[in-house]
């Protein structure tokens, strides 16, 4: 019982210790001692905002929209970036558009010049300019327009087949192919194909006569190019002279001069009346 009574009576003076106004007062939570120096200085910590990444400068992105020739562009667009057919559905749903449901952008859709549809299949698949998809057919797709006399736009061979750039340059290095590059980059811009190719030892060497033939010949002076075109019933091109406009001339004349305008007079009965005077009437 004596262990009891101890007890209680530190208890107590332990509630009697107690300052009951300023807990009351100011009912803080503890805090770790690392805290302690904020307390006591009263600094409170504030809340950080969180970061809004909206930018109110740019019009939201509402999607695919409501009119039907939007939604044909996005569906066209992506069947672009897709290498491989796609179904109805597919582009639908990838899309976000109502090519199922809207049956005016269905037949926008599927009468599009560069839209394939396959019935076999029932796939769609991107129309490009030139079929590509390996090296070799590549390589084939090159020799068959350089046979016509023209080379090809390596950025249209990029758009109907990314790896085309690389595969040029692998082309380049085998000796295949001749490519053309910008002066300012070194961008690839057209490639032919290389038909006089050599063998394992080196390029094929043009004969000595052809060589002499070739730095025989000797262009003539300006006078007498015209003269041999003309003979052979040809003709220089000239390029078209722009004639600067020049603002019409002034006609010379007379200056008019703005002579001022007689205010006409209206009220006559008051004619011989000096208005500045103060009127006086008459005895």
């Amino acid at each position: 019982m004596s262990s009891l009574v101890k007890d209680a009576a530190a208890f107590k003076s332990a509630l009697a210790r107690q300052d009951y106004t300023s807990w009351h007062s100011n009912p803080t939570p503890p805090q770790p001692p690392g805290d302690a120096g904020g307390e006591e200085h009263g600094e409170k910590k504030k809340k950080k905002k969180p970061k809004n990444n909206v930018v109110y400068s740019q019009p939201a992105d509402t999607g695919t929209g409501n009119n039907v020739n939007t939604q044909l562009v996005y569906a066209v667009a992506h069947l672009k970036s897709t290498p491989n057919p796609m179904r109805l559905e597919d582009i639908a749903i990838v899309t976000n558009t109502p090519l199922i449901t809207d049956s005016a952008l269905l037949e926008k859709f599927k009468h599009h010049d560069r839209v394939a549809y396959d019935p076999k299949t029932d796939l769609y698949s991107y129309k490009h300019d030139y079929n590509v998809r390996s090296k070799p057919a590549l390589l084939t797709e090159i020799q068959r327009h350089t046979r016509k006399g023209r080379g090809l736009a390596v950025r249209a061979l990029k758009d109907s087949w990314k790896e085309a750039p690389q595969a040029i340059e692998e082309l380049e290095k085998e000796g295949e192919v001749f490519v053309t590059r910008t002066a300012k980059d070194g961008q690839l811009r057209m490639v032919f194909y290389n038909e006089v190719k050599g063998d394992d030892q080196g390029p094929i060497e043009v004969e000595k006569e052809f060589v002499d033939l070739w730095h025989s010949l000797k262009v003539p002076n300006e006078t007498d190019l015209l003269k041999d075109l003309a003979s052979e019933g040809l003709q220089a091109t000239v390029a078209e002279v722009v004639i600067p406009k020049t603002a019409p001339a002034k006609k010379k004349g007379k200056k008019t001069v703005h002579r001022q305008r007689q205010p006409k007079i209206i009220n006559t009965h008051l004619a011989g009346i000096d208005l500045s005077k103060d009127y006086t009437p008459t005895k």
